[in-house]
């Protein structure tokens, strides 16, 4: 019974003295109740928990502080800290210039042209045009047709044929028959380039989502545009410049009779051009859509537009295609295309068809 009661009495007293040697209850610590064994493996348990949450806390600090530009030899690559593997300079200055520590430097990649490439455009060809037909009576020439080819839809740029399907000077100077050429692709998918040439030969003109046809109100897309295209003459050369090989430079003096031919240099008499003379150079402007309205086309028997607004229109012709008409249209936003003025003669007009096959 003694042995009992010293046994309690000494348990008593050791659970009285770690008590009294214990922190607050603001300590949080728990006394413990089971064996000196569990207690020993609880103990052990919270210092393995305490110890890796330590290790994990100062490896993160030290991965936070490895691309420190200070010059740190600590580094976060997967040899471990103060890795000395072959590429650790390599990745220090990756470090440096990922854009958080420094100007980002993308890094130097050699690319190749890809194989699936585009292949360039063919050229294009006009086809429509009789035998007889004058050149000057040509309106669209190649040179312009190409800069109207990079305005067109994409779809209908790869097609490196264009038909004519009017011409006033081979069909007649009639808007009823311009509109019968047409209505044959009425309901298609295809693009169609209007060209005029007014009297003093200004070409000019739009492209147009659908062929033009009587109808009681506006249509088309915004795919259309007006256009215009100058030819700029090529200068004559300066007289400081070196002009041995030309043959027919004239003076800058104009004769004192008109019987008299123009002076020729001495040195070029009777000799032939070395070169052909350059091919003049177009200067091209087009007039895409604008958005502010949907004004695209309207076309009525007596007369054919485009574009429009505030009551004026950015291109008109009338029935008899004598006479037209353009302003600055709320359409396309586009300036004057004739420079006769907002009225102007007409001497030519052509309408064209892309995309058309079996003609």
């Amino acid at each position: 019974m003694s042995y009992y009661a010293s046994q309690n009495d000494y348990r008593f007293r050791s659970r009285s003295s770690e008590s009294d040697s214990s922190p607050g209850p603001s300590s949080g610590r728990v006394t413990p109740t089971g064996t000196s064994t569990e207690t020993a493996g609880t103990s052990a348990g919270s210092s393995t928990f305490l110890s890796s949450s330590v290790s994990g806390l100062w490896g993160g600090l030290i991965r936070r502080f490895s691309s420190d530009p200070s010059g740190s030899s600590l580094t976060s690559s997967p040899h471990g800290l103060g890795s000395s593997s072959p590429n650790g300079k390599d990745r220090m200055d990756a470090a440096h210039h990922n854009g958080l520590d420094g100007v980002y430097t993308p890094p130097k990649i050699h690319r190749t042209t890809s194989p699936m490439a585009l292949p360039p455009l063919e050229p294009l060809q006009l086809n429509g045009f009789d035998l007889d037909t004058a050149a000057d009576a040509r309106l669209l020439t190649p040179a312009i047709a190409e800069e109207i080819r990079i305005m067109v839809p994409a779809r209908l740029t790869i097609a490196d044929e264009w038909n004519l399907i009017y011409s006033l000077n081979q069909d007649g100077a009639s808007l009823a028959t311009l509109y019968e050429k047409c209505a044959v692709f009425k309901g298609q998918r295809l693009g169609f380039v209007l060209v005029v040439k007014d009297c003093e030969g200004g070409i000019f003109g739009a492209y147009l989502s659908d062929p033009p046809h009587p109808a009681p109100k506006y249509f088309g897309t915004g795919e259309c545009f007006l256009w215009r295209a100058s030819v700029m003459a090529s200068l004559p050369p300066p007289p400081s410049e070196d002009t041995t090989g030309l043959t027919g430079r004239t003076t800058t003096i104009s004769s004192s009779s008109s019987n008299n031919p123009p002076l020729l240099s001495p040195h070029t008499a009777g000799h032939s051009l070395p070169h052909p003379p350059p091919s003049p150079s177009i200067r091209f402007k087009a007039f895409p859509y604008s958005g502010v309205n949907e004004y695209y086309m309207l076309c009525e028997q007596h007369f054919l537009s485009v574009g429009s607004g505030d009551g004026k229109y950015g291109l008109w012709l009338d029935d008899s295609l004598e006479k037209g008409i353009s302003s600055t249209s709320q359409t396309f936003g586009n300036e004057r295309l004739s420079d006769e003025g907002e009225k102007f003669g007409i001497l030519g007009v052509e309408v064209w068809v892309i995309g058309a096959r079996g003609l």
